[in-house]
């Protein structure tokens, strides 16, 4: 199913989740554990990242630094057609523009449309220094809003090279939303311009980064619906777990971490993981009450913050303290 569907079809938020492809070599089985236990949460849908090939330099026995580049989590697509097929929930891989050219995203949809997936989530990812060499003949989609050009060109029957009787795919589109705009946007009123535009190309919602301050996702949403945006908002959470986060998500991620929150653990480090659920149920309740579709955790590798949140939120029946 796709999931516009599952926000129309239910008045009850949904809880959705993002996971991470173990790294090169790695077992799936570790996956396949976080997986389980989210299962009780009945999660609609589960979102798969993708990577890109990364930059990194080894070096040689005389010294010597030799340049290479790799993929370093491959895996996306088989790990959405097992969570399908394995768990009956709907996948969501996340196509990115940085490291992939148009004809491999073009194949990488082929694929997912023979799997019977029917979401999508089209970002233009991170730079990890691997500037893609083309072939002659083939290209790059630049900025996400090229990603939903693409996609809705697929759904309608539009390929990159015109075929006979070319069979339309249906894909629905999500994209991402920054409520406290993009890195690149000089403000946000601009950010909201270019997110206007993935929406006109096709997309069909949106799910916000991370964010720890509410104030500044109502305040996000407000201004999307006055430039016209009326697709689900889906407010994207993470949760202070490690006192390292006070630095490598503001780093990595270009938000704001409210001074309340820092001071707090920057008092009692020990406790940042308490400190950070505690958080995260006091700004999820206040989400549910404004109201949200639904919540979507950013779990990655660990599960136990957000499911520590969840059970304490009365969501009956996806909370496990409920009675």
């Amino acid at each position: 199913m796709k999931v516009i569907d599952h926000y129309s079809r239910t008045r009850d938020p949904l809880i959705s989740f993002e996971i991470i492809p173990p790294r090169r070599g790695g077992s799936v089985s570790a996956v396949f554990h976080i997986l389980d236990e989210l299962q009780k949460y009945h999660p609609p849908f589960i979102d798969v990242t993708s990577h890109a090939a990364e930059v990194y330099y080894d070096e040689k026995a005389d010294g010597s630094l030799q340049r290479k580049v790799r993929r370093k989590r491959p895996g996306t697509i088989g790990l959405c057609a097992a969570i399908k097929h394995r768990y009956n929930v709907d996948p969501v891989p996340h196509l990115i523009c940085k490291g992939f050219t148009k004809e491999e995203t073009e194949d990488a949809l082929i694929e997912l449309n023979y799997l019977g997936i029917d979401n999508v989530l089209a970002i233009r990812g991170d730079d990890h220094g691997d500037q893609k060499r083309l072939q002659k003949d083939r290209g790059l989609n630049v900025y996400a809003s090229d990603l939903v050009n693409q996609i809705s060109d697929m759904n309608k029957g539009i390929y990159l090279e015109p075929l006979a009787d070319a069979h339309p795919t249906s894909f629905c589109i999500g994209v991402g939303g920054y409520p406290e705009k993009h890195i690149e946007a000089p403000n946000l009123a601009y950010d909201i311009g270019r997110l206007k535009e993935k929406i006109d190309a096709g997309a069909e919602y949106i799910v916000t980064q991370m964010f720890f301050d509410n104030s500044g996702f109502f305040n996000f949403v407000s201004l999307c619906r006055e430039a016209g945006i009326q697709v689900p908002i889906i407010p994207g959470l993470k949760i202070l777990s490690n006192p390292r986060h006070l630095t490598t998500l503001p780093g990595s991620f270009h938000l704001t971490i409210p001074e309340d929150l820092s001071r707090e653990v920057e008092k009692k480090p020990e406790h940042t993981l308490d400190i950070g659920v505690e958080w995260a149920v006091r700004q999820c309740r206040e989400l549910l009450d404004y109201p949200v579709p639904g919540l979507h955790f950013y779990v990655m590798g660990n599960p136990e913050p957000a499911i520590r949140v969840i059970d304490q939120l009365d969501l009956f029946p996806f909370s496990t303290s409920a009675s």
